[in-house]
């Protein structure tokens, strides 16, 4: 048994440490006090002996808003951290204990704008979308933010997840639209777009923009671009990229119209219908911005040699 600091729960200052799971409980109520990371670095282990003793820590990290993250200490079994075994009114004490740990964490999610249901719709729209767990989870996260500081006071719950959800793959530069995003939640485009700029003006860090080589790449790989079609499209971005005429154009829409004019140029014929649907945009939007990158490139035909 060793000394340390006081329980949190019970106020003891005695402790005892599992020799298996090298975990540090409290000798009074069975509270986990320190796991084997911490354990091992105070009592100085090896990290070979570290590694044999115990193989907790090895795997993919759970996601920080799981719901075994969400609780404290888990009680279960016949016998306490002594050995020693639990009375039938002992087991339904703990019993109670983890009824109402699991209450207090659901009605802490309720609090949250009601971060459990979101989580849900955020879930099934990241699988619509084959987007990965991380992402899935930094969208859970910015929607937690967005709730507490009251982002989405007047906002549907679809279009509020939604616009968490682009945020999310904004910030880890993945080139998916407003549309896409639109589709996965089954809501129109303009409500998650308002949800959105709410959003992005009130988060402590600002929502990065997605590059327009990420778009490109993305396309160019879809559409099975040859090496020299991409490139062309390159130089052309280069160019109208530095126009103050394509500001206004969606970056999604500018990368298709490029290689709707590269594919024409090196006789890889694609369909209008096909590239405006890729890069979600309609046809005669497509066939506008066409138009305009094709005036501005006529202008400078020097830096497009």
């Amino acid at each position: 048994m060793e000394s340390g600091e006081r329980c949190p729960q019970c106020g003891s200052s005695h402790r005892v440490q599992d020799p298996k799971t090298l975990e540090a409980h409290c000798s009074e109520c069975g509270l986990v006090l320190a796991g084997p990371e911490m354990v091992n670095t105070i009592s100085g282990i090896s990290a070979e002996k570290r590694s044999s003793a115990s193989g907790r820590g090895v795997g993919p990290s759970s996601s920080q808003f799981s719901f075994k993250r969400s609780l404290g200490t888990s009680v279960g079994g016949l016998k306490d951290a002594h050995g020693r075994p639990l009375t039938q009114k002992v087991r339904s004490h703990y019993s109670h204990l983890g009824w109402m740990m699991r209450r207090e964490v659901t009605r802490s999610s309720q609090w949250r704008g009601g971060s459990s249901e979101a989580s849900e719709i955020i879930s099934r729209a990241s699988t619509h979308m084959m987007l990965p767990p991380v992402v899935r989870d930094e969208a859970e996260h910015i929607f937690q933010e967005g709730a507490v500081r009251g982002l989405f006071r007047g906002r549907s719950l679809n279009a509020s997840a939604g616009a968490a959800l682009y945020a999310a793959c904004r910030r880890y530069r993945l080139p998916h639209t407003l549309v896409e995003v639109s589709v996965a939640m089954g809501i129109r485009r303009w409500e998650i777009g308002r949800a959105f700029k709410t959003l992005n003006r009130g988060l402590s860090s600002k929502v990065p923009v997605v590059s327009l080589g990420a778009y490109l790449k993305r396309y160019s790989e879809e559409l099975a671009l040859s090496p020299a079609v991409r490139s062309t499209v390159e130089e052309m971005l280069d160019v109208a990229s530095k126009r103050p005429e394509v500001s206004g154009v969606s970056p999604h829409g500018l990368v298709a119209a490029l290689i709707y004019i590269a594919s024409e140029q090196h006789g890889e014929k694609k369909t209008r219908g096909e590239i405006a649907r890729l890069g979600s945009v309609t046809e005669m939007t497509l066939r506008t911005t066409t138009k305009l990158v094709e005036r501005l490139l006529k202008e400078t035909p020097s830096q497009t040699a």
